[in-house]
């Protein structure tokens, strides 16, 4: 099935999110796609996920209908971008480019945690679902945990080589954690999952 709307590209995205003084993160909004797309809360729309990118009651005003189908467009480009990685079963960190580690292990942190673990629950913290995919988000969120633990062996001089290789490790075993939740839980109902704006 074709997607209708078409992403923009990360530079433009950016640019976008700060016309509307979005503080998230690009790569927390990505991921926080990615975490709504695979929760069971078939109540979650992409407008809710949408709004909680901005402090609760600070949505930015859209003046006309005009500029209100550009906004949702927009984010609708992301959001089927991130559903064909998952119905690819392709879902991958950001990349970092920026050699700080203690930055790298902050990053990670909220793409993980404030991105897809936050997606996933949506909000509920009550959803019926499977204990080993009670256990494999909290694994997630135990995987986060372990890049502040990195950022503060950082700040307190340990070896970087190590920690290096520790964070490395880190991202591959998020990544297949990504892949097992996918693989188990949303490839058997991933075209229900298929989503509009409204």
């Amino acid at each position: 099935m074709q997607t209708e709307n078409k992403y923009i590209g990360d530079e433009k995205m950016q640019k976008m999110l700060e016309h509307y003084k979005c503080e998230t993160p690009l790569e927390v909004i990505k991921m926080r796609f990615a975490g709504a797309i695979c929760s069971p809360n078939l109540d979650l729309r992409p407008a809710d996920v949408i709004a909680s990118f901005w402090p609760q009651g600070q949505s930015p005003r859209l003046q006309t209908k005009e500029e209100a189908d550009l906004f949702f467009k927009f984010f609708m480009g992301l959001w089927d971008s991130i559903f064909n990685a998952v119905k690819s079963n392709n879902l991958k960190l950001d990349k970092i480019h920026k050699q700080d580690l203690s930055y790298y292990c902050e990053r990670r942190f909220a793409e993980v945690e404030q991105g897809y673990v936050e997606g996933f629950w949506g909000g509920r913290q009550d959803l019926k679902i499977p204990s080993y995919l009670a256990e494999t988000i909290d694994s997630l969120s135990e995987l986060a945990e372990l890049y502040i633990s990195m950022a503060q062996k950082i700040n307190n001089g340990g070896n970087l080589q190590e920690i290096k290789k520790a964070l490395l490790s880190t991202d591959k075993m998020v990544e297949k954690t990504f892949t097992f939740i996918i693989e188990n839980s949303v490839l058997p109902r991933i075209e229900s999952l298929r989503r509009t704006v409204n």
